[in-house]
């Protein structure tokens, strides 16, 4: 792959073909054309073959794809396996839930400690983990040699945070908070969820349906 230039689109539509094709495996499906996985996600044969030519291309002809490879392949290029260290920042709710739900491990994360500023939670356990005071943040990404942090404050607090944590040498976000990381910090990665955008993307689609 070297240093060819990989739209944001096609990385994005990785992790789908990985799901979908996780799916077909696991209904016992061994092999699959261009053609029928394209009409079973919605896209274009070409798309999918011009994605794939990204990366070098995996179909034989007159084959399709090996589905088990397929996914391995694809899985790889996401770095699935590297078990990347991570840490979440704020054990509210919705920070409870991810911790509890998001399956870090198969998906190239290792969530290795979970911190809150609110000290009458820290100590509790989430996925086995203690909340840990935000006080130790620094100390523990030192030791302990963290990349990513999972952001789950709220946008007010975010800022002071961030900061921190690129100064840790952080190089990647997942980000709830709203907060503009990459205005301030170009160079590190940045995945924002906005679920209210999300939401009202439904609303839309919903109330045009018959138009």
């Amino acid at each position: 792959m070297g240093s060819k230039y990989i739209s944001i689109s096609v990385i994005k539509r990785l992790p789908r073909y990985y799901r979908f094709l996780g799916m077909l495996k696991n209904a016992g499906m061994v092999r699959i054309s261009s053609r029928e996985l394209a009409e079973r996600m919605g896209l274009s044969a070409s798309q999918i073959r011009q994605d794939l030519n990204c990366f070098g291309g995996f179909g034989q002809q007159g084959y399709g794809y090996n589905i088990e490879s397929l996914q391995a392949e694809i899985g790889k290029i996401l770095g699935v396996d590297k078990g990347l260290k991570t840490i979440m920042i704020g054990a509210g709710n919705l920070g409870k839930t991810i911790a509890s739900q998001i399956d870090f491990a198969n998906r190239g994360f290792e969530l290795l400690g979970v911190f809150d500023k609110n000290e009458a939670i820290v100590g509790q356990i989430v996925n086995g983990l203690p909340i840990r005071p935000a006080s130790d943040i620094e100390d523990f990404c030192k030791e302990n040699g963290v990349e990513v942090a999972v952001i789950c404050i709220p946008y007010e607090e975010a800022k002071s945070v961030i900061d921190l944590l690129v100064d840790c040498g952080i190089k990647g976000f997942w980000n709830f908070s709203h907060y503009n990381i990459n205005e301030k910090y170009p160079r590190v990665a940045v995945e924002n969820v906005h679920f209210n955008d999300s939401l009202m993307t439904l609303c839309y689609q919903v109330i045009n349906l018959d138009k």
